[in-house]
């Protein structure tokens, strides 16, 4: 019952499909026929799609055109058209449907394609085409004159229980050979108050509860199979023709052109326009068809709806619908969404304690006091531009400072040192439960087995035995690997650099841009400014432009190396797709990592570390005249958050936008003519087809975007408490944004398989040991916590404990008159108080001794003793969090007790089963040759059957 498939695509009375027999298509293909309306001859309309239409018809409609503008003759032509084809919609089904015309074969996948006068490219769809209906697909073609556009052909494909059986047994999918027996003892203490996140029964568990085994088309009554049309799931069935689609030849079968195949390369070179299974429903409304499960209006209704984000995810139907690798993600996601919930609470309770601990910080106090931080005369902070300034000028800054600088800090970066591993811990036994309840537990040798990407397959000129399996198997010389290997290295060490140069170029704009906004400012302008006049300072000012910029840069070479990635990772032609996926992701995660947080880097570890002190500065590469940049007397941090906010808002916020916004305005604008049509009239192949394409690298970016964040929560947290605050209402967002657009403005995407998040698990560990690292040196060396411990108990006054005095000692004193000609002020730069013949010394944030004592401007006792204390402390620190860390990993077994008795029951089960099958089917082979006059003795089969069971 195969359907006759034309892939030439001629002119209009070229190639349709054909049916079966007796089964009539009632569109008109020729020149000449009959009006469904008046009998009358009908000729091919000038209207839109080539709707024909009889003389007469055609003569009173057109009576009244002479009179109207052309507008009017457009819309007559139109409703023309809307009007033969509602006539014509009357004696056939909806077009709002996922079967063909027959209305019972279900459409598993649809290519597309339009018309053109190429020759090869006819030519390539009738081989693929004839090839497809060879590997057993049935075709059944939608002719351009029934679509939207009058150009676009949709050629529907449907799997045939033969073909869909063959294949299950190829790819070993696991199906359902008996209920699950083992009661489910996962009681939650005071569960009734998590009622109001439950999703109805039906939405989070759509199927049941089964023992699973690889399908076996030879043991078809082996396996619960009630209804063949429904026992394999729609995602199973595109996820087969898709697998059938990717390696299907488009030549000859007399010409052996390996690289002709797949439906990836007839999409590249425009042979078709899109491939794409099925939505099976609109997603606001359910499918009048009873026979369609409409789970897409399902997600929708209780997943896709950013007023549903309280509730949990129905994830069993989110991989029904769309894979396991999709229902992987969200798995990720969702669980590092609850995860954040915790260290949100704790990060906020740290900010709180800061605003309330403003008033008892005597430092704060000291600088802002009039007659200690405003008699503070401190030393220009850029050559010529800037001038003298006093301390308490900074009160602002300090006082924002102290609100993520405090005693919390310390413990909040020791708290997400162990946050980190709980996550990581508790993720690796969601994601063991996850993969025994979706049967992928021995899906990675599978994988590794079957998987070979078509890429691979076409490019390989050479073959090779394998030793495991001794069949000969396409492979990649050495030298060849290596060359390929050597030239990606090469470019992504290119890309690398560039972004370092980038970074030294935002670095040379703050140090000049410094020093010119310290000349305007210096009478102090913006203090006209309402409400946040007062808080701008040139400091302040550089920083957010600075950051802004960084910001613009970073997303620039993220577009340009999102292709980059792409093109070497397709050049090294990895063997299997999760090699491929691994390969990309180490590359753009490599690449992003410096691009997003090298400018955070140098903020927390570079700036103010080396810049000099008066009468010897440091200048940048030593050949300019760009002085490096100083911190405030409050310190880096505060200008480590304003980085670190800026970077980590903007990426969240322009992210929304290009994963929400953008698909919106495109499906919109595109869809906009056909939205007016009734329903019945815009086909379930054209809906989807106006949707945007959900490409392979989808989910990539979405993975990517996560764990960009994650490493902002991670390495950077000790200096911003309330990043996890942030993280966690993004995601909140994010977790709907993505059902959201996945659901209702992307076409639905092929199902794959995936047992975990693959190579990202990896590098969230790499950045969870990382984050130990950087979170230990920006306690000492970025913030002042150090110092002031230091002082509390090594250099407070008098006896008893005391920070008063900490300001006056932690800035060194240098004679103004010993300022080098290169670095004093310019005439008119120093405020109207500064006197030079009362005002001798100025003041700089350092451990110097002063001038006049013989080891002047050299380092202090006190800066050894504070260094020897920063050491002290990371070494502390970060052994204290590892071995928690260790522990915590140890104590917590990756695979839950109850998932290992499951898998060792289905085992068994499987094991067991499959014995008793064999011994069936057995006895009744020899009972039946008994029955037939064979001479078959009892003994024998009973010493068969004892076989078997020994076995």
């Amino acid at each position: 019952m195969s359907e006759a498939g034309s892939p030439s695509g001629e002119e209009n009375n070229g190639y349709h499909s054909t049916l079966d027999s007796g089964s009539q298509h009632d569109d008109a293909k020729s020149s000449s026929s009959l009006c469904s309306e008046c009998s009358g001859t009908v000729s091919k309309s000038s209207s839109h799609s080539s709707v024909l239409v009889c003389d007469q018809c055609e003569k009173e409609h057109t009576e009244p055109v002479q009179h109207l503008s052309s507008l009017a003759g457009i819309w007559r032509k139109r409703t023309l058209f809307l009007k033969y084809r509602s006539r014509v919609d009357k004696q056939q089904q909806s077009k709002d449907s996922v079967y063909f015309r027959d209305g019972k074969r279900r459409i598993d996948f649809v290519l597309s394609y339009v018309e053109d006068k190429d020759d090869r490219k006819q030519e390539r769809r009738k081989l693929y085409e004839a090839n497809m209906q060879k590997a057993g697909l049935e075709l059944e073609l939608e002719d351009k004159s029934e679509s939207e556009d009058g150009k676009t052909f949709f050629l529907k494909i449907h799997a045939p229980w033969e073909v869909l059986a063959t294949y299950a047994d190829v790819l070993k999918i696991k199906v359902p050979f008996k209920v699950n027996d083992i009661p489910e003892n996962r009681e939650i203490p005071v569960g009734w108050l998590f009622t109001p996140l439950r999703l109805p029964d039906h939405v989070m568990h759509p199927d049941p509860d089964y023992f699973t085994s690889s399908f076996d088309s030879n043991k078809h009554d082996f396996f619960l199979i009630e209804d063949k049309e429904t026992f394999f799931p729609n995602s199973t069935r595109n996820r087969i023709v898709y697998y059938i689609l990717s390696r299907c030849p488009y030549n000859k079968e007399d010409r052996l052109n390996k690289d002709k195949r797949g439906i990836k390369r007839l999409l590249n070179n425009g042979t078709y326009t899109s491939a794409f299974p099925l939505h099976d429903c609109r997603y606001w409304v359910k499918s009048r068809d009873p026979n369609c499960e409409s789970e897409r209006y399902s997600l929708y209704r209780y997943w896709a709806r950013f007023f549903r984000f309280y509730k949990e995810q129905p994830l069993n139907l989110v991989r029904k619908y769309y894979g396991e690798k999709i229902g992987i993600y969200f798995a990720w996601l969702g669980f590092y969404t609850e995860m954040l919930f915790y260290a949100a609470v704790v990060g906020l309770i740290c900010f709180i304690y800061g605003v309330a601990t403003y008033d008892n910080t005597v430092w704060t106090k000291e600088i802002c006091d009039k007659d200690i931080g405003g008699e503070i005369v401190m030393c220009p902070l850029c050559d010529k531009k800037c001038g003298f300034w006093k301390l308490n000028s900074t009160c602002n800054s300090t006082w924002q400072s102290h609100l993520f600088d405090n005693t919390a800090t310390v413990f909040f970066a020791i708290f997400m040192g162990i946050w980190v591993t709980l996550f990581l811990e508790f993720w690796k036994r969601r994601q063991a439960r996850l993969g025994y309840e979706w049967d992928l537990v021995d899906f990675e040798e599978e994988q590794q087995r079957l998987q070979l990407r078509p890429e691979y397959e076409t490019k390989c000129t050479s073959r090779r035995l394998n030793r495991v399996t001794q069949e000969m198997e396409p492979y990649f010389p050495v030298t060849s690997k290596c060359a390929r290997l050597c030239l990606s290295g090469a470019t992504v060490l290119f890309w690398i650099s560039l972004i370092i140069a980038s970074i030294i170029g935002v670095i040379a704009y703050r140090l000049a841009v410094f020093a010119a906004l310290a000349s305007v400012m210096k009478d102090s302008p913006t203090n006209k400014l309402e409400l946040v006049g007062s808080l701008i300072t040139p400091q302040l000012a550089t920083s957010v432009t600075a950051s802004c910029i960084n910001f613009v840069i970073i997303m620039l070479l993220n577009f340009l190396y999102e292709r980059v990635a792409i093109w070497i990772t397709d050049m090294e032609v990895p063997k299997t797709h999760v090699e491929y996926e691994n390969k990309l992701t180490v590359k753009m995660f490599l690449f992003q990592f410096v691009n997003y947080y090298s400018s955070c880097f140098y903020v927390a570890f570079f700036k103010g570390k080396f810049v000099g002190y008066p009468g010897k500065y440091t200048y940048m590469f030593h050949i300019s005249n760009l002085r490096n940049e100083e911190c405030d007397p409050g310190g880096c941090l505060i200008e480590l958050t304003t980085q670190l906010v800026i970077v980590m808002t903007g990426k969240q916020v322009w992210g929304n936008i290009q994963e929400a916004l953008l698909p919106w305005l495109k499906n919109w604008w595109s869809s906009r003519n056909a939205r007016s049509h009734p329903e019945s009239l815009y086909s379930r192949w054209e809906q989807d087809y106006d949707l945007q394409n959900f490409s392979q690298f989808g989910l990539f970016y979405e993975y990517l975007e996560m764990v960009i964040q994650f490493g902002f929560i991670t390495l950077f947290v000790a200096s911003f408490p309330l990043a996890p605050l942030l993280a966690l209402m993004n995601n909140i967002l994010e977790v709907r944004v993505d059902a959201w657009k996945l659901t209702t403005q992307f076409r639905r995407p092929v199902a794959a398989k995936a047992h975990s998040i693959g190579a990202w698990d990896e590098i969230l560990n790499l950045i969870a040991v990382f984050s130990v690292v950087t979170n230990a040196f920006i306690v000492a060396f970025t913030s002042d916590m150090i110092p002031r411990l230091v002082y509390f108990y090594a250099y407070h006054p008098g006896t008893e404990l005391t920070m008063q005095g900490y300001v006056n000692n932690s800035l060194s004193v240098f004679k103004i008159s010993q300022i080098s000609t290169e670095s004093t002020p310019d005439p008119g730069e120093n405020p109207a108080w500064f006197n030079s013949s009362v005002i001798t010394t100025c003041r700089y944030r350092d451990y110097r001794y002063p001038p006049g004592h013989e080891h002047e401007y050299s380092h202090t006792m006190q800066f050894w003793h504070i260094l020897a204390a920063k050491m002290a402390f990371i070494i502390i620190m970060e052994h204290v969090v590892f071995v928690v860390k260790f522990f915590v990993a140890w104590l917590i077994p990756d695979v839950p007790s109850d998932v290992q008795a499951r898998v060792k029951r289905e085992r068994y089960l499987v094991q067991e089963y499959l014995h008793n099958y064999e011994v069936d089917k057995l006895k009744k082979q020899l009972n039946q040759k008994g029955e037939e006059g064979q001479c078959i003795c009892p003994e024998i089969a009973a010493t068969l059957s004892h076989h078997y069971k020994v076995s």
